[in-house]
């Protein structure tokens, strides 16, 4: 029989076929293959005996959170209490997309920001939205591109990942928690990797990421996930341009043409130069 994995606890799987669900164990030949069984994981399932036979093919996986098959991943950001922190966000940007997930960046807290705040943050909004990202601000927009697929939520602590799944389903009665204030970041309330089925759609909540790197990732890797950088290379002098140091750079000069967000490109100079 097969199914998916919907949750991982102290190597207890838990996996839905057609909404029954069975926690299995994994055979033995997957720790010495050294693979291990994902929530995300398509798997063969003896039923009787409760374990995983086989595991199918995967599109991805990602490491932290430890999920595989990932449609999108909804990056949740918040814009104050925790603030807007560009350098993560682009992080996150480049990293997914490398993984072969399509990101969706979804802002909250935009009700606690000034009217000059939320000029200033609309304008950064509009910009990522106008280079080709998913943008969502409200949970009804959000569904309506998230349907039937495999969604994870990522994004720094206290920005409301819980929160929104919440909002999303009451039913799911997520355990929540304020930020805390003395450290300027959210406190981990989640403790498990699970798969959450609602509306059609499969929400992984995970904890928060507290670390994030470019694991295996290359400059070029980097260059050519973060979309300015790739989608303007074209128009550049040389076909291998880093918009770094070479001449005849079109990223630069758009850049100081004010039609690149300067955060994005410092950003991008740091990953490079990590």
């Amino acid at each position: 029989m097969k199914g998916i994995i919907v949750k991982n606890i102290s190597n207890d799987y838990t996996v839905n076929c057609n909404n029954s669900y069975y926690t299995c164990k994994p055979r033995g030949k997957f720790r010495l293959n050294g693979k291990t069984p994902l929530v995300g994981d398509i798997v063969t399932i003896d039923e009787v005996n409760n374990y995983i036979l086989d595991i199918d093919k995967r599109k991805n996986e990602l490491i932290r959170p430890s999920v595989s098959n990932v449609d999108y991943a909804i990056i949740v950001t918040s814009v104050k209490n925790p603030n807007f922190d560009s350098n993560l966000l682009d992080k996150q940007l480049t990293i997914i997309s490398y993984n072969n997930i399509i990101p969706i960046i979804y802002f909250t807290k935009l009700d606690l920001l000034d009217k000059l705040e939320l000029e200033e943050i609309n304008k950064i909004i509009s910009y990522y939205q106008d280079i080709g990202y998913l943008v969502s601000t409200t949970p009804v927009d959000l569904l309506k591109l998230i349907e039937n697929k495999i969604v994870v939520l990522t994004g720094q602590s206290g920005a409301g990942k819980s929160t929104l799944l919440n909002k999303i389903d009451p039913n799911l009665e997520l355990k929540t928690d304020e930020i805390s204030y003395a450290l300027g970041r959210g406190k981990h309330t989640t403790r498990h990797t699970e798969l959450f089925n609602t509306h059609n759609t499969f929400i992984v909540d995970t904890p928060g990421f507290s670390k994030i790197d470019f694991h295996n990732m290359t400059n070029i890797d980097i260059r050519d996930n973060m979309k300015e950088m790739f989608d303007n290379l074209h128009n550049c002098k040389y076909s291998d341009c880093m918009h770094i140091r070479e001449d005849g750079c079109y990223v630069k000069q758009l850049l100081e043409q004010k039609e690149i967000l300067e955060s994005r490109y410092n950003n991008y100079k740091n990953f490079i130069n990590r």
